[in-house]
């Protein structure tokens, strides 16, 4: 009686720990967990072990090294085992490792199954590296699992990702069993590789789409700046399609965010909520974004107040501050940095950045230099885009020496964002002389962007050297490039109209020339004598800044 009571006891013991190991949430009650198990010498049970790996290899809340200490101490790993721990490293922020693990189970002889290639391919298409992709799929080939749908439809991700839509198209067109995965994985890849005709007429052939299949070309118009393009596919998609879920509705309001369509953006939001979508971080940093981005400062506050502190991560920190700080709420965006700081949240590359533009709005060059040395001091490395930043906090506060000292002195390649940067100080503080050095130096840098030319062209028209901006422009002429026309976008009762520069298509081109004239006639009345020549030249110098 005593052994059957034993055995009873020891079934429901093993029940009991399986059952809170499927419950746990935390790296704290895994770990609790697994000292119960160690202490009743379960640690051997593959039942155990297994959940231990999956938990924290897999869990949101997980600890992938962790999960690899464990799997180390294994005497003989399943194959499960490694898969686990390879497809927890592939999801990591150190995907190589999946690899170096794929090598460790070869040189000891363990052979891998179908369920192991495609976490090694998901780790070559994460680190965009095609010769390591290449080498899998060899493999894969050796081995005699080609022809599996799963890892196929990892091989035209992975191809696609690293910008060979050929290749992912050759896999496509060598499946003998196409399911709608792979049919999506192929439209993902001509919106990756920003093929969008191609991804257009391939999106149309399709005999069945589901949300991710116009998620997907939504998304491949906004990655290739074709934001009209992108709301007409979703309009459609409401009339036709599946319901929209969050991927979509994050492409979609990041539309909204670059058109400045604050209407229809409001429509979005609206549309979230009837929809009954959960409004995530990722969604609501969105907003965010949309609002900053459309000037509605309110509205995007609204939207980050209403999410408790503790829910917070740094991606919608920054949204907001950058929104301030774009819009020259220098004081309201360096005041919520400190609360970030007080939240407890730590900054990243793209929070300095947002500081930076806060600085360069207000004039205040002290702020920025601690905060760009702050990046070094926190580990980071200041990128080309933090550079050009400090330079125009520079150049904006008519420090033009250091800025081109500072362009000098940097240990990476200067860029024309910095050079622009520069110019547009050098043109404001009316240094043309240093305006010329620049605008050249731009034109070096960029010689087929018919911008440069005419940056430096305008700066001479304003200083009235008018045969060396005649000459530019020349330069321009004879090499060939085309001076793109200026646009606008203006929405008017959740309508975007886009006017271009002396375009006369729009129905009501009439009445916009009509009130153009009126307001240059106004600014003519408002110009003092002495002040009137130059200040319509730099208005309209060759008709560079008219919109309609």
């Amino acid at each position: 009686m005593l052994g059957v009571s034993r055995s009873i006891n020891v079934s429901d013991r093993t029940h009991t720990l399986l059952s809170l190991l499927d419950k746990c949430k935390s790296m704290l009650e895994l770990k609790q967990l697994h000292a119960v198990v160690l202490t009743f010498g379960l640690s051997r049970d593959d039942t155990f072990i297994s959940k231990i790996l999956c938990f924290s290899a897999h869990s949101d809340s997980g600890d992938i090294d962790y999960s690899y200490r464990v799997f180390s101490h294994l005497s003989r790993p399943t194959i499960f085992s490694w898969n686990t721990i390879i497809r927890g490293y592939s999801n990591s922020k150190n995907p190589n490792r999946s690899l170096s693990i794929f090598l460790e189970m070869l040189r000891l002889g363990v052979a891998p199954d179908y369920l192991t290639y495609p976490f090694l391919v998901k780790a070559s298409s994460r680190l965009l590296n095609q010769q390591i992709g290449v080498s899998v799929h060899a493999h894969i080939i050796k081995t005699g699992h080609e022809s599996d749908t799963f890892i196929q439809n990892s091989l035209i991700h992975m191809y696609a990702s690293c910008g060979n839509i050929m290749w992912a198209h050759k896999v496509f067109d060598g499946m003998q069993l196409k399911n709608l995965v792979s049919w999506n994985s192929m439209l993902d890849g001509y919106a990756k590789c920003e093929q969008m005709v191609l991804a257009e007429k391939f999106f149309e052939s399709m005999s069945e789409r589901d949300v991710r299949s116009w998620s997907s070309l939504i998304d491949g118009y906004v990655k290739a700046g074709e934001y009209r393009e992108a709301m007409a596919v979703f309009e459609k998609m409401r009339a036709v399609g599946p319901k929209a879920n969050e991927v979509t509705m994050v492409s979609v309001l990041c539309a909204c965010a670059h058109l400045g369509a604050l209407e229809k953006g409001k429509v979005m939001h609206k549309y979230i909520v009837d929809s009954g979508l959960p409004l995530t971080l990722v969604l609501q940093t969105s907003l965010v974004d949309m609002y900053a981005k459309c000037g509605a400062i309110e509205e995007a506050l609204l939207v980050f107040r209403g999410i408790p502190k503790s829910r917070t991560d740094v991606l919608i920190w920054n949204a907001m501050i950058g929104g301030l700080a774009t819009h020259g709420l220098v004081e309201e965006s360096l005041k919520l940095f400190k609360e970030m700081q007080v939240v407890g949240i730590r900054p990243d590359e793209i929070t300095y950045l947002c500081l930076l533009v806060a600085c360069a709005h207000g004039g205040l060059v002290k702020e920025a230099w601690y905060f760009f040395e702050s990046l070094s001091k926190w580990g980071m490395k200041p990128t080309s885009k933090h550079c050009a930043c400090m330079v125009d906090v520079l150049a904006r506060a008519g420090q033009l020496a250091k800025a081109y000292q500072f362009i000098s002195q940097m240990p990476i390649e200067p860029t024309a964002s910095m050079f622009g940067a520069l110019l547009s100080g050098c043109i404001n503080h009316r240094n043309f002389d240093l305006a010329e050095i620049v605008g050249w130096k731009l034109i070096e840098l960029e010689p087929n962007h018919d911008g440069r030319y005419i940056g430096l062209s305008n700066a001479y028209a304003v200083v009235k050297r008018w045969d060396d901006a005649r000459s530019t422009r020349e330069a321009m002429e004879r090499k060939g490039v085309k001076k793109s026309p200026g646009f606008s976008f203006v929405e008017i009762s959740g309508v975007l109209h886009r006017f271009i520069a002396h375009d006369k298509t729009h129905p009501n081109s009439e009445e916009t020339y009509c009130m153009l004239k009126f307001v240059v006639h106004q600014m003519k009345l408002g110009c003092h004598q002495d002040n009137q020549e130059s200040s319509l030249n730099d208005l309209l110098i060759e008709d560079d800044l008219l919109f309609f």
